[in-house]
């Protein structure tokens, strides 16, 4: 390989979340901390280039994204995703939670029902929750060792709990499923009949592998793309969530007048200048670093499904097509017992 995933990078004693909080968290030093999600490599050499460089510059004032910007993140996604996108469409965020939490704002009021779907990544509860809403669960269905909508049940609760929102996590984090595209515009014709609109956090697109296809929900058909809000990051894939930059795509001019508004209120105007480096740094030089990636990240899935065949037979492994790195950094799926 031409970028070197073995480098152990001792991280203590740098600030991180992973290795020197535990005992703010209550827990030993010397547990392992699975449940930080980011990973244990060293970022892209271009992006370490690039923050070098404007680091260097020694000036760090208030800055915005041009055109190259935009460029890069729009020609990563038509590349890899088939999706065109358009400039006025994009708002850019300090994580995808703060998307999150904006939409609700935004597209509900308080005592409004907003759906998810249950086992999910935790602040998707918290920005309901948090924000007087009621939180509604489809939860997922753990059929033959893999996880499936209960479209019966989805629609139900819609219709019963009159939902205004529905948060989709797609590829679902945890349990690691990449939605087949017949899955999503199942989930795209329940939402237009009844009126709920979509916010799509699509942040682990790039963790897919094999035969598995990632499709972008709003890029399936105009009408999706029409009720939807759609959430992209390269903080997952290239390693770089400590520094707060999310891509968020909207479509309808309505929603994202909406949501920036909401976004305005909250007193929230530029992003971090070394986000907007490390972003577009990501997806001009970061393809080449991210392919090797995969290819180490599926070695250790094959480490971790013999190591657990071999010594801990009692746990189950679900494997979905999903490199999760949000569970461990480098185990691509749930495990349960």
């Amino acid at each position: 390989m031409k970028f070197d995933f073995d480098k152990v990078v001792d991280r203590h004693g740098t600030k991180c979340l992973k290795y020197d909080f535990a005992k703010e968290r209550g827990r030993s030093d010397d547990m392992l901390p699975l449940w930080v999600a980011d990973m244990d490599f060293q970022t892209a050499p271009g992006i370490q280039k690039s923050l070098s460089d404007a680091v260097a510059h020694g000036i760090y004032g208030y800055s915005e994204g041009k055109d190259d910007y935009f460029q890069a993140a729009a020609g990563w996604y038509e590349k890899h995703f088939g999706w065109k996108v358009e400039k006025e469409w994009l708002i850019k965020t300090p994580g995808v939670v703060f998307a999150l939490a904006m939409a609700v704002k935004a597209y509900t009021k308080e005592g409004d029902a907003v759906l998810l779907q249950q086992p999910v990544y935790y602040p998707f509860s918290e920005v309901i929750t948090d924000n007087h809403r009621r939180l509604i669960n489809s939860p997922l269905q753990q059929i033959d060792g893999h996880y499936e909508i209960n479209f019966e049940e989805f629609e139900q609760k819609i219709v019963e709990e009159n939902v205004k929102l529905f948060l989709m996590c797609s590829p679902h984090n945890p349990v690691g499923r990449v939605w087949k595209e017949w899955e999503l515009r199942k989930i795209g014709d329940i939402c237009l009949k009844h009126n709920v609109l979509v916010v799509s956090d699509e942040i682990h697109s790039d963790f897919t592998y094999g035969e598995n296809i990632h499709h972008v929900f709003a890029s399936l058909d105009e009408k999706y793309a029409a009720i939807t809000t759609t959430c992209t990051a390269p903080s997952k894939t290239f390693n770089i969530a400590g520094l707060q930059i999310s891509n968020i795509w909207i479509s309808n001019p309505e929603l994202r007048a909406r949501f920036r508004a909401e976004v305005t209120a909250a007193g929230y105007s530029q992003v971090n200048l070394m986000g907007l480096v490390a972003c577009q740094a990501a997806y001009e030089t970061g393809e080449e670093w991210l392919k090797e990636l995969k290819i180490y990240l599926e070695g250790n899935l094959d480490y971790v499904r013999t190591f657990l065949k071999e010594n801990l037979p009692e746990i189950k492994l679900t494997d979905m097509g999903l490199f999760d790195v949000t569970t461990f950094s480098f185990i691509p799926v749930e495990i349960s017992r």
